[in-house]
């Protein structure tokens, strides 16, 4: 499935390529290809790079943390959940504290801390596999969960908003995070179908519930704040939470006499070994997502869905933003500088502006998480994973759009 999905983006960007040269005359298309594989290589090593630091540093402090105990403590409480979720994790494995600390991240919008939380989760679900070059049910299901987690701070969002001269830029805050729930549903229902997981079971209906009604309360308490106010204390909490749980981790580990330098140590090394093993992996598929989008595919595929809403007399405000939907799964950055285009042509509080914002906080990039923590363990056949991952992302830009209309519209 990612081979041909993978080809397919060399594929389509050479057809579209071609009518853009045959039919635009837009002469430099080949010149910007050519050009996007060597920006894409550039910034593979530099993503790479940048990883080496913040993995090693958090690997490090899993390692002290595991060495505490406290891995083991997380993986027992919430064991009742991912054992029923995922069948193949046995009860109170290390893997199922590491999943809870980086769902946890994501939840905080803590993105820094949520990629080193999640590749340690997805080698120790490695330990696990019998076939190591393909997912198991429970690496593909992690993986969804975090390219669809809900993420209740989008800080970024509110900051490009304000950026862009937005009225009120957190009024978008209660769209995202519907949105993001409806994201993590979908993904979570998709590989529950293919899995074969029954969900009516009363221990993971009790824990789902538990979850939407504290991310319901945390919201409903979050609207009711002016926007310095809540990017304050939203900022204020993730970082305040972060560094609490670091300390704990060196206390406990302390209270339990662990050397936590050399515990320290052994884990940051596993973070540069992993950073180095990324590259080949984040090169092929960021490549591909830059030959596609400089191929102007993406406008192409705009233009002939606002084709298609105009002929069917419906509303077309929504297609001014599907670039940033579109890009959101290939590229985050690329996402990002979609979202600042939207803001900028239409402005930060109109309808484009404001649902490119919901979108843009709704899902993770799909493409390059998978490159990314199935990459970090050599996986290279991700079975259901990407169908199932693609699924959330629709569901959360269908949702989005949804909500936009409903507060906006």
């Amino acid at each position: 499935m990612l081979s041909r999905i993978w080809s397919g983006f060399f594929f389509v960007a050479f057809i579209s390529a071609l009518i853009q040269w045959l039919v635009f005359d837009q002469v430099l298309v080949f010149e910007q290809i050519v050009n996007a594989i060597f920006d894409m290589s550039k910034v593979t090593v530099d993503i790479a790079i940048g990883l080496i630091g913040v993995l090693s540093f958090w690997l490090g402090m899993m390692k002290i943390a595991e060495h505490a105990g406290i891995i083991d403590k997380l993986a027992q409480i919430i064991s009742p959940l991912f054992t029923r979720l995922m069948p193949g994790v046995p009860k109170g494995h290390p893997a199922i504290g590491s999943m809870t600390m980086n769902l946890s991240a994501n939840f905080l919008g803590l993105d820094n801390a949520a990629t080193p939380l999640g590749l340690k989760a997805m080698q120790d679900l490695q330990s696990l596999n019998t076939n190591k070059n393909t997912a198991t049910n429970a690496q593909i299901l992690f993986l969804v969960l975090n390219t669809s987690s809900v993420t209740l701070f989008p800080i970024t969002v509110f900051v490009y908003r304000a950026q862009q001269g937005a009225l009120n830029p957190t009024d978008v805050f209660v769209p995202i995070l519907l949105a993001t729930t409806a994201s993590t549903l979908a993904g979570l229902f998709a590989v529950a179908f293919v899995q074969k997981i029954k969900l009516y079971q009363q221990t993971v209906m009790l824990y789902l519930s538990a979850g939407i009604a504290l991310i319901g309360g945390v919201a409903a308490y979050f609207a009711t704040l002016s926007a310095d106010l809540l990017a304050q204390q939203s900022s204020l909490m993730g970082n305040l939470l972060i560094f609490s749980t670091l300390i704990s981790f060196i206390f406990f580990a302390l209270k339990r006499q662990v050397n936590v330098y050399d515990s320290f140590i052994e884990g940051a090394k596993q973070g540069f070994e992993t950073s180095i093993k990324l590259i080949p992996y984040l090169l092929a598929m960021l490549c591909a997502i830059g030959v596609f989008r400089a191929s102007g595919a993406l406008d192409l595929i705009v233009e002939a869905i606002r084709t298609v809403v105009t002929y069917f007399n419906a509303d077309t405000r929504f297609v001014d933003a599907l670039p940033t939907a579109f890009m959101n799964p290939l590229s985050g950055s690329g996402a990002r500088a979609m979202m600042i285009e939207t803001m900028s042509t239409h402005g930060a509080d109109s309808f484009a502006g404001r649902l490119a914002s919901i979108v843009q906080g709704s899902t993770e990039t799909t493409f390059y998480v998978l490159a990314v923590y199935f990459g970090s363990v050599g996986i290279r056949y991700s079975r259901h994973a990407l169908a199932c991952g693609l699924i959330a992302d629709f569901a959360g830009i269908s949702a989005a759009i949804g909500v936009c209309y409903w507060f906006f519209g």
